[in-house]
């Protein structure tokens, strides 16, 4: 590597400042993660977090000082950190962003191996759990949502048709252009996805109606390319992927459906594809799966069961 890494602050000296040291020390953090380890800004947030949590539980409102950190000390952050959720992913993701975090400080110069051999990692089976998919009710009902939202339905209805037609991610929705939707053709282009390329995808009848309306009807002026922008302020401004998840956690709330994230939509497109007879190749293309892997957790699906799930591909004469 070219560049080098630089050390915090001299570890035990003081900055002044409660929180200061900690903030300094992620920054640190954040910028090795950037421009050594090329994480991408929602990676980095979930590494950040962690070592955040942890440094304010040892540390508190002192200075960082890895020597003062021993094994019982993370033995006692990962047993609280899963008593609060005990779930394979967050055991998962715990253990990883400390194990990022030691190597960095071990390229730093600490000695930190007795700190990484007491972070085991946990049994997290493949392909164990079946997707969350929503019935055909709770689609409707969520759809039907949106004739009860104060504000903006428009907008909230298309990107949730987005993730329910297309089987896009919330960060997919976000960055939406207008010059992406070839109206004519029927078919819109994504750029810039998790996979890193380009893909074409066809755009169901429905779902384009519902971009035009929120586009012809909804949508405030503004010198953005992006679909879908922000009503208020900054006003015109290109939304982000976490206003696309609250927008869908709102729908949820307002129709009754225990929330179960954003991406309970794109499952539901996945089981739909394959309840209609798609091949896990072609469920993996229209996902955008980098890996066939991915997608065989659908192979497990009862797809004579699923018959009460799918809706018809808009459009469609089914």
């Amino acid at each position: 590597m070219s560049r080098d890494i630089q050390s915090p602050a001299p570890v035990g000296s003081s900055t002044g400042g409660s929180i200061r040291h900690i903030d300094d020390e992620l920054q640190h953090y954040d910028t090795y993660l950037r421009d050594l380890r090329g994480l991408s800004p929602g990676s980095r947030r979930n590494r950040l977090g962690v070592v955040r949590r942890l440094l304010r539980q040892k540390f508190g409102d002192g200075v960082v000082d890895m020597a003062r950190l021993d094994p019982d000390d993370v033995r006692q952050f990962l047993a609280d950190q899963l008593a609060e959720r005990r779930t394979p992913s967050n055991a998962s993701g715990l253990a990883a962003g400390l194990r990022n975090y030691l190597r960095y400080r071990s390229m730093c110069g600490d000695a930190v191996s007795p700190l990484a051999a007491v972070i085991s990692s946990p049994a997290h089976w493949k392909l164990a759990v079946l997707p969350r998919a929503l019935t055909v009710e709770e689609v409707k009902q969520l759809l039907s949502s949106f004739r009860f939202a104060s504000r903006w339905p428009r907008r909230g209805y298309a990107m949730v048709r987005c993730a329910l037609d297309l089987g896009l991610r919330s960060g997919e929705i976000a960055r939406l252009k207008i010059d992406d939707i070839d109206w004519q053709a029927g078919t819109v282009t994504l750029r810039n996805t998790k996979s890193f390329r380009q893909d074409i995808l066809p755009l169901p009848v429905e779902t384009g109606q519902a971009l035009a309306d929120y586009l012809q009807h909804e949508r405030p002026p503004s010198a953005s390319s992006a679909i879908f922008v922000s009503p208020r302020a900054p006003r015109g401004e290109p939304c982000t992927a976490e206003a696309v998840r609250k927008v869908i956690k709102h729908a949820y709330r307002r129709s009754g459906i225990p929330h179960s994230g954003s991406h309970a939509l794109r499952h539901t497109f996945a089981c739909r594809l394959v309840e209609h007879g798609s091949s896990l190749k072609e469920v993996a293309d229209l996902l955008r799966h980098r890996s066939l892997t991915t997608t065989q957790i659908y192979a497990k699906l009862d797809t004579p069961q699923l018959a009460t799930v799918p809706l018809p591909w808009p459009g469609s004469e089914s």
